[in-house]
């Protein structure tokens, strides 16, 4: 079905008007979104995103309306999964937990503006090329296997190439001046980790384009469909952020669902590509004759699939470890920095307590495991010296 272009124009300028809304009532003040904030704005932007696609369904019919929600289904599956690579990100770079909101919003804007450049490509070769069906299934395909092998957090550290680049070539800065991306250190300018870190997620955002657009044109090859659900997926991406901060570590089993997810769009790519075929080499260049997956099954297996694998994780006693301790060597990281604040220190050494506490309730044979960690332990030594009496709160 054609969207008329005022329909076109509308939706641009309403997802306009939620970003610039953002930027000028969230982020303009630095501060910490408490928990009930990001609570309310998270529901508020995922309300607009179901009842966006209850007006796809009404006046689009049945068929748009399931290709709308199995495309944003998976595309805010994905936008969590970037999420956990944010966490990193920032993490190393060390950003005031006050300034992330401005980070993670430039983040979104720029993956919005990269995105809409790739599928308006991606839909241009499709129209063009019927063959770039098989292209995207085997970067799906290729992205599945990579997510099910086992990854360390230094392979998503931010000092990416373009960041290395900027600190050997251009006068930078090794502290933060509030949320200014250039700031003035012996009477001259030099930039900030503020804008290298704008960087560095803007670099990582365009590696997550790669996946993402194939995946949903798996799922519609409606551009005006592709557009809103991949919008509507990254918008309230910034509230979920700081929503599900202390549960991100926690879902062990998200890459594995969205392997399984990835592959079977794959495969039905691979379907569809012989369906369309007139690669010479395959069947003479004639059509394959194949069963194609339909849209509604597509969309039953994508939510089955994330449900399993949510449920799976939050059941698991080794994600429950892993996400304690993770977010005890974050908290230790940022308690020994010494540009931490007093009101940021006061605020990690609180959450570091809390998850000390929790790590006590765990099995005896995950506890040991932490205490086989030497270089956490190290630090929780030296942040309870600093900050409070060690036998009080170290895990035993």
């Amino acid at each position: 079905m054609d969207v008329p272009a005022l329909i076109w124009w509308l939706t641009v300028l309403g997802i306009a008007g939620l970003l610039l809304f953002d930027y000028v009532f969230h982020v303009r003040k630095a501060h910490i979104p408490t928990l009930r904030e990001a609570a309310v704005w998270s529901a508020a932007y995922v309300g607009i995103a179901i009842v966006f696609g209850l007006g796809v369904w009404v006046f689009g019919g049945g068929d748009m309306g399931a290709e709308y929600f199995a495309g944003y289904v998976t595309e805010k599956a994905l936008s969590v999964d970037n999420l956990f690579v944010f966490l990193i990100i920032i993490a190393s770079f060390r950003v005031p937990r006050a300034d992330q909101q401005k980070v993670l919003l430039f983040g979104i804007t720029f993956a919005l503006v990269a995105r809409t450049g790739f599928i308006f490509l991606g839909a241009t070769l499709i129209n063009t090329f019927a063959w770039v069906f098989y292209i995207f299934g085997l970067i799906l395909l290729f992205t599945a296997g990579h997510l099910v092998r086992p990854e360390s957090e230094e392979s998503h550290r931010g000092d990416n190439f373009v960041v290395r680049l900027a600190r050997r070539f251009l006068p930078t800065s090794e502290h933060y001046d509030g949320d200014k991306l250039t700031t003035v250190e012996n009477g001259r300018r030099v930039l900030t980790p503020m804008l290298l870190v704008m960087v560095s997620i803007a670099g990582t955002d365009l590696l997550f384009a790669l996946d993402s657009i194939p995946a949903i044109f798996g799922l519609t090859q409606n551009v005006y469909l592709v557009f809103t659900a991949t919008a509507f997926s990254l918008l309230g991406l910034r509230q979920l952020y700081f929503l599900i901060d202390g549960l991100l570590d926690r879902l062990i089993y998200l890459s594995y669902g969205l392997a399984a997810i990835l592959g079977f769009i794959g495969v039905k790519l691979f379907l569809h590509a012989l369906h369309e075929n007139n690669v010479p080499f395959i069947n003479d260049g004639e059509p394959v004759p194949v069963v194609e997956i339909p849209t509604g099954l597509s969309l039953i297996v994508i939510v089955t699939l994330l449900v399993i694998t949510v449920v799976a994780s939050l059941a698991s006693t080794k994600g429950r470890a892993q996400n304690m301790s993770s977010a005890t060597r974050r908290y230790a990281t940022r308690l020994l920095d010494e540009e931490c604040s007093p009101e940021e220190c006061a605020y990690f050494y609180r959450r570091l307590q809390d998850e000390e506490e929790e790590l006590r309730r765990l099995p005896e044979k995950y506890r040991a495991k932490i205490r086989e960690d030497e270089q956490l332990m190290d630090m929780l030594r030296r942040v309870h010296e600093k900050y409070g009496p060690e036998e009080a709160h170290r895990p035993r």
